[in-house]
């Protein structure tokens, strides 16, 4: 793992492998930079890969306070710094919003974005009209009860069906190492909120950009993506078929060879 300085001074974690152009991972809600070691290794083959522990989910700085999209975009524009040739970047879910927000916040620092199934807040606010769905799961963190709080997030704001919500919830309470993040889960998802709505600002991206999704994932992520493919008429949109929100960890070859595909387009792209 590497370490890099960010704006503020804080230390920003990338696990660094592979030899190759350079492409960046942020990992979405729940990744300390771990969910995306099969993607990263099917990457690595062609790659420089560098996976982002992303702050919102480091919890040796939860002691300093909350942590903002803006303080994640500085991160990735830290890395982007040093390595210091256009990256290519794949985000996502909450994680895709950090990639379209470092993308409009310095778009000559990235060759390429692929993101998948952005969380952004395009109309109604992810945790509802007065938030209820963060008062509720910090309720039942306070409570010592991490996975009946990522059950209501699963259910509510994911979209879940309720015993899915369940089971994903059950499932995380028994892991300690996720156990730990449910708390990171709700501030990341209030961070979602407090950004708003952007698509006035992805409308002015003009990096090469694919949006991608997956046909069995919840109707509220492909109706998101709807909604930035509007603003971002240049940028590309792929389905993959029979693929969820977790495609990156049940078909993380497949998703790699998306990825590949579009860094050799716009790579090699004329000037």
């Amino acid at each position: 793992m590497d370490t890099i300085t960010s704006a503020d001074g804080t230390d920003v974690r990338v696990y660094d492998e592979g030899r190759g152009p350079a492409l960046l991972i942020i990992g979405p809600g729940l990744d300390d930079g771990t969910r995306t070691k099969k993607l990263a290794g099917a990457l690595a083959t062609r790659f420089r890969v560098l996976r982002l522990h992303r702050r919102q989910y480091r919890m040796d700085l939860k002691t300093r306070g909350s942590c903002s999209i803006a303080d994640e975009v500085d991160d990735v524009l830290a890395v982007a710094a040093v390595i210091d040739e256009p990256l290519i970047v794949y985000g996502h879910s909450s994680g895709g919003v950090v990639a379209l927000e470092a993308l409009a916040a310095s778009p000559h620092a990235f060759a390429g974005a692929v993101v998948f199934e952005p969380a952004a807040v395009t109309r109604r606010p992810l945790a509802g009209e007065s938030g209820e769905v963060i008062t509720r799961a910090r309720a039942a963190i306070a409570a010592g009860k991490p996975g009946t709080a990522l059950t209501i997030f699963m259910h509510d704001t994911v979209g879940l069906p309720r015993w899915q919500a369940r089971l994903a919830g059950m499932l995380t309470a028994l892991v300690p190492h996720y156990r730990r993040l449910v708390p990171a889960q709700i501030d990341d998802l209030e961070a979602l909120d407090r950004l708003g709505v952007r698509l006035d600002t992805y409308n002015q991206i003009t990096t090469p950009a694919l949006l991608l999704g997956g046909d069995r994932s919840p109707a509220h992520l492909a109706e998101r993506l709807d909604a930035i493919e509007h603003v971002m008429p240049q940028a590309e949109r792929v389905v993959m078929h029979k693929r969820d929100h977790g495609a990156d960890l049940k078909a993380p070859k497949q998703l790699a060879r998306i990825i590949e595909t579009f860094a050799d387009k716009v790579l090699n792209r004329p000037e």
